[in-house]
């Protein structure tokens, strides 16, 4: 046997032998594991690390990852007030390491599995709640929806970790008429809230008229008083003084000087300057009984 058959044989066998060893030899990845079968029937799970088959024997029939898995199902249905709404429901699962079998072997398509049971499950729940009421209970619609997958998928080796709704999404138009109802209630609300304001400033601003005039009756009433008095007192310190006069004589002087300064007062005032008084020729009696009028006149047209 010459060199080169040699040579060509020693490359065959270090071939072979490669072949032979990446054949047997094989690595698992972590969070996965390795469905192992000889001549095509169920042998063994392979877990990760550095894992041995017999070559031709044994085969990988597929890899599973043990990792959480989310699968978003879009559901159409409608409510108890028959709007009809697409809810978007992600569920979590992954495979239960000691259900590995049942989860390849069993289950033929599992995303399709979980989505009909979401759909059934959905379809069952929110038909019996108002539109107003799905917003308000999803959670209770994503529990009811884990609480049935996960006794149905535990069977075939899935553990359902997590059930969300995370969205609802009406109709555009509906979506519409809700904004606009909302709008409105908000609308009335805030007219309500500006009447009630109004009425009580209303109320208050009355209470304040009310008091003040209370208030301006109490001053005017003291004020006559007290004019009263010292008209009084005057009057008998004057006839005291001079006993030639009497009480009379007195008052019509005092009017008489009360009707000059109320003349003046008028004639000073920036909101009129023109006053009428009813005057005839007579004796100091009757011009007292004229100035008695003018004075309430007078102070009448003060107090405007």
């Amino acid at each position: 046997m010459d060199a080169f058959a040699i040579f060509m044989i020693i490359i065959i066998l270090i071939i072979g032998t490669f072949t032979v060893i990446s054949s047997t030899i094989f690595t698992v990845e972590q969070q996965t594991c390795a469905v192992i079968e000889r001549f095509g029937k169920f042998n063994r799970i392979a877990y990760p690390g550095l894992q041995f088959k017999i070559p031709i024997v044994d085969t990988i029939r597929t890899r599973l990852s043990m990792r959480i898995t989310q699968l978003d199902v879009n559901v159409e249905t409608k409510t108890q007030d028959n709007v009809f709404i697409n809810i978007l429901v992600s569920v979590q699962y992954r495979v239960l390491t000691g259900k590995i079998y049942e989860a390849f072997y069993i289950l033929q398509n599992t995303k399709h599995q979980i989505e009909a049971f979401v759909f059934d499950v959905v379809r069952a729940q929110v038909p019996k709640i108002s539109l107003d009421d799905v917003f308000a209970k999803k959670d209770d619609i994503a529990d009811a929806v884990k609480v049935e997958l996960s006794e149905t998928m535990a069977e075939f080796g899935y553990e359902i970790v997590k059930a969300l709704v995370t969205d609802i999404a009406p109709a555009a138009n509906v979506k519409s008429a809700m904004n606009e109802i909302n709008a409105a209630q908000r609308t009335r609300v805030a007219a309500s809230e500006k009447g009630e304001a109004e009425k009580i400033l209303k109320v208050k601003h009355a209470e304040a008229e009310a008091e003040s005039s209370v208030l301006h009756g109490k001053g005017l009433a003291g004020q006559r008083h007290a004019i009263v008095t010292g008209l009084k007192d005057s009057v008998e310190e004057f006839v005291r003084q001079i006993p030639e006069l009497s009480q009379k004589d007195v008052m019509e002087m005092v009017l008489l000087i009360q009707y000059i300064d109320t003349l003046k007062e008028i004639a000073g005032s920036s909101k009129s300057n023109v006053i009428f008084i009813p005057s005839s020729p007579g004796n100091l009696s009757s011009l007292a009984d004229q100035i008695r009028e003018s004075i309430l006149v007078g102070k009448t047209l003060e107090t405007r």
